[in-house]
């Protein structure tokens, strides 16, 4: 069913703030994590530094590697890029060793300060352990009561510090480390993709759903290396072997490779949808799929849901151009580079005034006037969150001279919160909960609009591997859902919390 609107003439400039649509929120990555176990001492560091680069689009807040030397861990985490945080002398001050765990942060639960940066560090009498961890437990908050209630004294506000706890617990009762992962398995629910290291051993570890992805590769040297997606394993030169199975734990020593499959097929499986429309790398492979190839899917879907008579078709830098790539393909119009993307604005980019925040857009992204001006054009983006953003986009392209702008989005419209590790944590802020398609076309300024169905977003994997994860779109949440996180609970005032508690 096709679904747009025409703006009647005049109309094209302005509502957004009369609609109440005040600021952006973009959709941010989750987390990447990164693990390698070599027979021989190596510089494992570096591997996990050119893993890390690679894997950066997941989370720009905060780095941190761990290197294992024989059961001895060093360690350097901070709040910044991989290149920030990890200068040349940082480095090499991490020394070698024959396990090296690794992450990179966008924090869904917790702060972006330092003492929230991953890999986790955990002594216990009967060892050490690093853990980096990606996802979101739904039942963090009743595992952290009890916790807390038998004196468990906490140094983050992560779930992920919960799941390092459960472990340990198991693992003072439990004859090996695997052992105690799997019966932490039994205790926490929701989305997790764990890669970590105890004195001996690393360990890979994906929830039952399969919420988050992660693989495994090897070097040439046998050195067996696990990454959130395989472009992890090409920047270090490592061969994909496979993905980590839903419910699987794969355990790494100096006797090989063993896995547990005793928790697979116990729920089914809920892929996280959105890693293909746009957390993952179009390079990269999940589950058998490419994502280049199903952003590409998406685009043409969108061509047959909302076919629209145009000029170009243009993307979005970066994840909406091979979902136009798509569209143009499937509808035969021309596809075109409409924006340059300025590579060069980091996390350091600083916005000190409204007037420079309202700029930001045009900073980031310019339109080449030779190829919109006085062209119908279809404009493709992965995402609406809450207008402001995609309204500054198009303006840019009404000023470049562009004579008609169609939007086309390769997502259903946001209307739920995600519990998984996608920062989508209140509808109520959501633009398609208070605006008909209709609306929001004419709120942020386009001559139409068409989202991609809910009906087509799972037909995005180029196999049949199972089912995704489309909580977000109102697909149904696959797990039961957390009815108080408390994750702000040590990261607002005393007076705000007594707010929250009285209403």
């Amino acid at each position: 069913m096709r679904t747009e609107y025409t703006i009647p003439a005049g109309r094209l400039n302005g509502e957004a703030a009369a609609a109440g649509i005040i600021s952006e929120r973009h959709i941010h990555e989750e987390c990447g994590v990164f693990g390698v176990f070599s027979q021989e001492t190596a510089d494992v560091a570096s591997l996990a530094y050119y893993a890390l680069y690679a894997l950066q689009h997941r989370g720009q807040e905060s780095a941190g590697i761990v290197v294992n030397d024989d059961g001895v861990f060093s360690s350097w985490r901070d709040v910044g890029l991989v290149s920030e945080v990890f200068p040349q002398e940082r480095l090499k001050s991490l020394g070698t060793g024959n396990i090296a765990v690794g992450h990179v942060r966008y924090g869904t639960t917790g702060s972006d300060n330092k003492r929230n940066v991953q890999p986790i560090l955990v002594n216990h009498y009967k060892g050490r352990m690093a853990l980096a961890h990606n996802g979101n437990l739904t039942n963090s908050h009743e595992l952290r009561q009890a916790l807390e209630s038998k004196g468990s004294i906490f140094h983050t506000t992560t779930d992920s510090e919960v799941i390092a706890y459960i472990i340990v617990q198991e693992r003072l009762k439990s004859p090996s480390i695997e052992a105690a992962v799997a019966a932490a398995m039994d205790r926490i629910e929701g989305a997790y993709s764990l890669v970590l290291s105890s004195p001996s051993k690393l360990i890979a570890v994906r929830d039952p759903h399969g919420f988050r992805p992660l693989c495994m590769g090897k070097l040439k040297d046998g050195s067996v290396v696990f990454a959130s997606e395989s472009c992890g394993l090409d920047a270090i030169g490592a061969k994909f072997e496979r993905d980590i199975l839903p419910g699987e734990i794969v355990v790494v020593d100096k006797d090989g490779v063993k896995s547990d499959t005793s928790h697979c097929g116990k729920a089914p499986k809920k892929l996280c949808v959105f890693e293909f429309i746009y957390f993952a790398r179009p390079d990269s492979v999940i589950d058998g799929s490419s994502v280049h190839i199903a952003r590409q899917r998406a685009g043409a879907f969108l061509a047959l849901e909302h076919p629209v008579q145009a000029d170009i078709v243009i993307g979005v830098p970066d994840s909406g151009l091979d979902a136009a790539m798509g569209y143009a393909k499937q509808s035969g119009i021309p596809y075109g580079m409409g924006f340059i993307k300025n590579k060069y604005i980091g996390r350091t980019f600083i916005s000190p005034t409204q007037d420079m925040r309202e700029n930001e857009v045009n900073i980031k992204l310019n339109p080449i006037r030779s190829v919109v001006e006085d062209k119908r054009v279809v404009l493709i983006d992965d995402s609406i969150v809450r207008g402001t953003t995609c309204r500054r986009t198009i303006d840019l392209l009404r000023k470049a001279g562009a004579k008609e702008i169609h939007m086309r989005v390769s997502a259903p419209p946001f209307v739920s919160e995600c519990y998984y590790g996608t920062d989508i944590d209140d509808k109520n802020k959501l633009i398609a909960n208070h605006h008909t398609v209709e609306e929001i076309a004419e709120i942020i300024g386009v001559d139409s609009l068409g989202y991609l169905s809910l009906n087509d977003v799972v037909k995005l994997a180029d196999n049949t591997h199972g089912g995704f994860c489309t909580a977000c779109f109102g697909g149904g949440y696959p797990t039961a859902i957390p009815q108080d996180s408390g994750k702000d609970r040590f990261e607002c005032k005393i007076s705000e919390r007594k707010k929250e508690e009285d209403a």
